[in-house]
């Protein structure tokens, strides 16, 4: 119950089970993105690049919990962007900077990049292609600014509601 950031092994089991005490917070920002933006998740193909425990594994569990159609890849995928192309929303959660180009991108896909890569000369990248991508995608999340600020907001939520919850214990 005080695991407010949702990764200890039991928290992350009982978010298989469909009853964690918190969500992990950068897939819990994720789907506070869509559901704020109006984005529709029921039905839509959706594509995960990156398989950790951290993002990609609890974000595949809550869009399927949406009734999402999820493939989860990784950086060793074969034909990623065969995959990545069928994507209605497009997850980049892999660690590695600019690996998703705008060629393997659905014109009007929801891209969603979590990947942050510090390159040699201090700048700070994502896993997608911002300026490729840009141009087909629907919507597109930049990095910096996209996903961070919103994994900050589901911490303090799930430290909120772990604060509400030790009050009622008491």
């Amino acid at each position: 119950k005080k695991d407010v950031d949702g990764l200890h092994p039991y928290n992350v089991g009982r978010l298989f089970s469909g009853n964690p005490y918190h969500r992990s917070c950068t897939p819990a920002g994720i789907i506070e993105l869509l559901d704020r933006y109006e984005i529709e998740i029921k039905g839509k193909e959706a594509v995960i690049v990156g398989r950790s425990i951290l993002v990609g594994k609890p974000l595949a569990l809550m869009l399927l919990e949406r009734h999402a159609t999820v493939t989860v890849c990784h950086t060793r995928t074969r034909n990623l962007s065969e995959v990545t192309k069928r994507a209605e929303i497009l997850v980049a959660a892999a660690g590695s900077a600019e690996m998703i180009r705008g060629g393997m991108v659905r014109d009007g896909a929801v891209v969603i990049d979590v990947g942050t890569n510090r390159m040699e000369n201090g700048k700070l990248l994502g896993d997608v292609a911002f300026d490729e991508v840009f141009e087909k995608a629907a919507y597109i999340t930049p990095v910096p600014g996209g996903v961070g600020p919103m994994t900050i907001a589901m911490l303090l939520k799930n430290t909120l509601n772990a604060a509400k919850a030790a009050t009622c214990e008491n």
